[in-house]
C-alpha cells in the first residue's frame, strides 16, 4: 500500500499550519503531498513555498475544472516545477456548487464534460504540446508552455459514473474522497468496467487520527457534516449503518444540530481513526477493496500541530 499526505486545510486551524503538515509529512517519510484549493491558499503559491523547502513530490488539486482553465492549470504546475525543481502532478475534479457557483460565480453545468475536456487539454500542455482542444465547455487552442514542460502525471477525482468514465479514459491515477472501503470497492469496480485499457491505480483520501483527543474528533465530525445529505454520499453512509443520521441530515437541520448528532463511528467508517492496530486493520480493508494508495488527511489540534504525531504513527503502523 502506497502512502501519501493531503493537506487538510482545516477551517478551524491557522492557515499557516499547512506548512507544518508538509514538514511533518517529509519528516515521517511520505513521498508525496497533495495540495488542494479551498478557502485559504492559492494552491500554486502554497506549493512553491513548500517545494522550495522540502524534497516532497507535489500534486496540485483536485482543482475545479470550471474554475481554473487548462492553460492556467498548466502554467501553475509548470511554474512550481521550474521555481522549486520538485516533481509536480495535477489532479482535476468538478468540486461543488458552493465553491464553483457560490464562491467563484461560475456555472457548474455539464461538469463531467468540462472534466474530460480539461483532462485532454491539460495533458497536452503539461507534456509540452500545443493545445488543440476546442471544447464545448472549456478548452485551449494554440497555446504551448514557455517554461519547461513538467510532464505531470494526471489524476482524476471521481465519484459518479460520468467521472469514472473520464478517469478510465484519461487518468494516470484516480482518486476518491471520504469513502468507506465498501464504497471504494464499488468505485474501483466501476473504473475497471469503464476502462478499455488497463485501469489506472486508485488512491483514496482518508482522514487520519491516531488515538484522537476531543479536539481532533470535533474537527473530523465537522468535516463529514456536509457530505451526509449529498447524493451518493448519503447512500454510502446509509449502507454503513447510519441511515437515521442521513434521514436527519436530509431534513436540513441547523448545522449545529446535525454536528451534535454525528457519532465517532461515522468518521471511522470513512477514515483511519483509532489505535495503531485499528488503523492497520482499516487500511487492510481499503487494500482488499482495490485501493492502491491512501492519501492521509491528518487531523490537527493544539495537541498535535500539523498532524505530526498522527502522520508518524500511521507511517509506523502501515510501514
Amino acid at each position: 500500500m502506497r502512502l501519501s499526505v493531503s493537506l487538510g486545510l482545516w477551517q478551524d486551524r491557522p492557515p499557516e499550519e499547512a506548512l507544518e503538515t508538509a514538514r511533518a509529512a517529509e519528516a515521517a517519510g511520505y513521498p508525496e503531498l497533495w495540495i488542494g484549493e479551498m478557502a485559504t491558499w492559492d494552491a500554486f503559491a502554497l506549493g512553491t513555498a513548500i517545494g522550495a523547502a522540502s524534497s516532497l513530490s507535489l500534486t496540485f488539486g483536485p482543482l475545479a475544472v470550471t474554475v481554473r482553465d487548462p492553460a492556467t492549470i498548466a502554467m501553475g504546475v509548470a511554474s512550481v516545477a521550474a521555481l522549486t525543481g520538485r516533481p509536480t502532478g495535477v489532479a482535476l475534479g468538478t468540486s461543488s456548487d458552493v465553491v464553483v457557483e457560490g464562491w467563484h460565480g461560475r456555472s457548474r453545468a455539464r461538469a463531467a464534460t468540462a472534466l474530460e475536456e480539461s483532462a485532454i487539454a491539460v495533458r497536452q500542455l503539461v507534456s509540452g504540446s500545443k493545445s488543440t482542444v476546442d471544447g464545448s465547455v472549456v478548452g485551449s487552442r494554440g497555446y504551448r508552455l514557455r517554461l519547461a514542460a513538467p510532464k505531470s502525471p494526471l489524476t482524476i477525482a471521481a465519484f459518479g459514473p460520468r467521472a469514472l468514465e473520464v478517469a478510465a479514459r484519461h487518468a494516470d491515477r484516480m482518486v476518491v474522497n471520504l469513502v468507506s472501503p465498501a464504497a471504494a470497492a464499488g468505485l474501483v469496480r466501476g473504473l475497471r468496467e469503464a476502462a478499455v485499457r488497463a485501469a489506472p491505480p486508485t488512491a483514496a483520501w482518508v482522514v487520519g487520527a491516531v488515538d484522537p483527543g476531543a479536539a481532533e474528533i470535533e474537527q473530523l465530525r465537522r468535516g463529514v457534516v456536509g457530505y451526509l445529505a449529498a447524493p451518493g454520499y448519503g447512500e454510502m453512509f446509509r449502507a454503513a449503518g447510519f441511515g437515521g443520521l442521513v434521514d436527519f441530515a436530509r431534513t436540513r437541520p441547523h448545522p449545529r444540530e446535525l454536528l451534535a448528532a454525528v457519532p465517532v463511528e461515522a468518521i471511522a467508517a470513512v477514515g483511519l481513526v483509532g489505535s495503531p492496530a485499528e488503523i492497520a486493520a482499516k487500511a487492510r480493508e481499503y487494500e482488499e477493496a482495490g485501493i492502491e494508495e491512501l492519501a492521509i488527511v491528518p487531523a490537527t489540534s493544539d495537541d498535535d500541530p500539523g498532524g505530526a504525531k498522527t502522520l508518524a504513527a500511521i507511517a509506523a503502523a502501515l510501514g
